[in-house]
């Protein structure tokens, strides 16, 4: 009995249902046609002469208004133009759409669409363009959220005005778009200092070349003419060269759990763009501090950035974070353990993660023993709606004398990633942070 219920439950609309989903072009064109036949049928079977003629005008409209239709979308020409193919978070897409009509004839209402899967966007608009002229469509999407968007092509409708049928036509390639996330301002971030370039001798004098160029001084026999530093040789009137030291900065690398097992939450409210809001926020504090940084992470593919510095390796991150997903199956305690020969002696790693196991934690106090330090952005999976808080990797790593910073749903990152969010062990022991 419950399965037959269940089975009658499951039959489809009927054929009411169908007919009124249909396109409404099609709803119109079965009512003419309808029409046509009853008074067809009645005027054979009164001899009522006008009746006839009716029945032959309805169904000599069918043509006409399919003419009318296909005429709409000929002699058409269209230009788009679409800015820019990068952009954060916030920023506008505009696309702008240039409708030429090379017919004489006027175009009326016609539908102009500029399809993209970007959320929330619907892009448009309906023009009637006089015969030889020209029309402008403007169109600005914001982009509200990271990730790779398609536009186009264009589609252009337009119908007759029984609206009886409908032409489409499309114009211009699809075209991609990619959205980085926004950076958020970290006033109070702290990491630990003991290799940090503002801890120590800034400067160390070496007879290597490196990227850091100290001062000038006389030329000595024996120093190579590629030391040479031609504008205070040209002022001075005497050969000088160029002098070098070592800047003590250390690699940082920015680790990111995308596990998908631990992973929590929906939308923007998911440890997942959390996990993105931080790390783009970090990279942003520390390469505009000149620092060199990498990037790890273990999704369905391993990616890695070498550590370096600069706009265009921010740009790399950028577009890293932009189509990141937590689709991956690896644990974090495995990936660190696989990778660790890539972290140099005096490393720093920020590992961002929502993950409440502690044996990663393990893995990160045996690479303390190697010179790597190590901080840590611990994600509250538990106020993500994940059954497990974060409670017991928290209490590891304070243990560990690993620096922690604990991120829960809805905090303001600005304060969760400075004293207020850090392990209170840490700040005991440790200098607070520079203002």
């Amino acid at each position: 009995m419950s399965g037959e219920a269940s089975r009658a439950g499951r039959k489809g609309p009927g054929r009411l249902g169908l007919l009124l989903r249909r396109p409404r072009e099609a709803q119109n064109r079965l009512i003419v046609i309808s029409l046509a036949v009853v008074l067809l049928v009645l005027g054979v079977a009164s001899g009522y002469w006008i009746l006839l003629r009716a029945a032959y005008l309805l169904l000599a409209l069918l043509p006409l208004a399919w003419l009318w239709a296909q005429a709409s979308t000929w002699k058409l020409e269209l230009q788009v133009e679409r800015q820019p193919d990068r952009l954060q978070m916030g920023q506008d897409v505009s696309t702008t759409v240039q409708v030429r009509n090379l017919s004489s004839l006027p175009k009326l209402a016609l539908e102009i669409e500029d399809p993209t899967n970007m959320p929330g966007a619907q892009a448009k608009a309906v023009l009637s363009v006089p015969g030889r002229g020209v029309v402008s469509w403007q169109q600005a999407v914001p982009c509200k959220r990271r990730g790779l968007y398609t536009f186009g092509p264009v589609r252009v409708s337009g119908g007759d005005p029984f609206g009886l049928f409908r032409a489409r036509a499309t114009f211009g390639e699809r075209w991609k778009v990619l959205v980085y996330p926004a950076p958020e301002e970290l006033p109070y971030l702290s990491l630990p200092p003991a290799y940090l370039a503002s801890q120590g001798p800034r400067h160390r004098p070496t007879p290597q070349v490196t990227p850091n160029v100290a001062g000038v001084r006389e030329h000595q026999p024996g120093d190579p003419l590629n030391r040479i530093h031609w504008l205070s040789t040209a002022r001075l009137g005497r050969l000088m060269v160029k002098t070098f030291d070592v800047h003590p900065a250390s690699d940082l690398w920015l680790v990111l759990d995308l596990e998908a097992a631990v992973h929590a939450g929906q939308g923007e409210d998911s440890t997942e763009e959390y996990v993105v809001r931080i790390a783009c926020s970090l990279a942003h504090k520390l390469l505009m501090a000149g620092l060199r940084v990498g990037y790890l992470a273990q999704g369905q593919d391993l990616t890695v950035l070498t550590p370096s510095r600069g706009p265009k390796h921010y740009e790399r991150l950028m577009e890293a974070l932009a189509v990141l997903r937590a689709d991956g199956h690896r644990p974090l305690e495995e990936v660190l353990q696989e990778q660790a020969r890539i972290f140099g002696r005096q490393s720093i790693l920020i590992v961002v993660t929502p993950s409440t196991r502690e044996e990663w934690v393990s893995v990160l106090q045996t690479l303390h023993q190697y010179g790597v330090q190590a901080a840590v952005v611990l994600l509250d999976a538990g106020t993500f709606g994940a059954r497990e808080a974060a409670l017991i990797p928290y209490t590891a790593l304070v243990a560990a004398d690993i620096l922690t910073y604990l991120v829960r749903r809805g905090d303001d990152l600005a304060v969760a990633l400075g004293p207020g969010g850090a392990s209170e062990r840490y700040w005991v022991q440790q200098p607070g942070p520079r203002r």
